[in-house]
């Protein structure tokens, strides 16, 4: 009985992480500027999150847009000024901190917060 117990243990998936909602992040987030990477691109982006829920988006490339973001569906949906295209996140808090799915389309992107403190670099902002 007790392999059984171990074998059903092992065999049970870790119970999935809970996604945040606007209050979680906002706290996790407010004042701070925050370099995410992906599996494969270790420099994906840079976000500075300002008060009131705007944020500025940077590329490392030296094109940032600025945006606002809000909760919708249980999501973090950012929606920028130049693309009306809201892109939306399910978005759990890590030891390490913010893990992103982006859930706009099937098997989206995942970001992953880093502790690279990469500055916002803007050769030419959208607004």
């Amino acid at each position: 009985m007790r392999s059984f117990l171990v074998l059903l243990c092992l065999a049970t998936p870790a119970a999935a992480q809970e996604t945040v909602d606007a209050d979680a992040f906002d706290a996790h987030v407010t004042g701070r500027t925050i370099t995410f990477r992906t599996e494969t691109n270790p420099a994906y982006g840079v976000e500075a999150y300002l008060p009131n829920r705007r944020v500025m988006w940077s590329t490392f490339d030296g094109t940032c847009m600025y945006g606002v973001w809000y909760e919708e569906d249980g999501d973090i949906c950012f929606q920028y000024d130049d693309n009306p295209e809201p892109q939306c996140w399910a978005i759990t808090l890590e030891d390490y901190g913010i893990r992103g799915v982006f859930t706009n389309v099937p098997f989206g992107t995942i970001i992953f917060e880093t502790d690279d403190d990469a500055p916002l670099i803007c050769n030419d902002l959208s607004s």
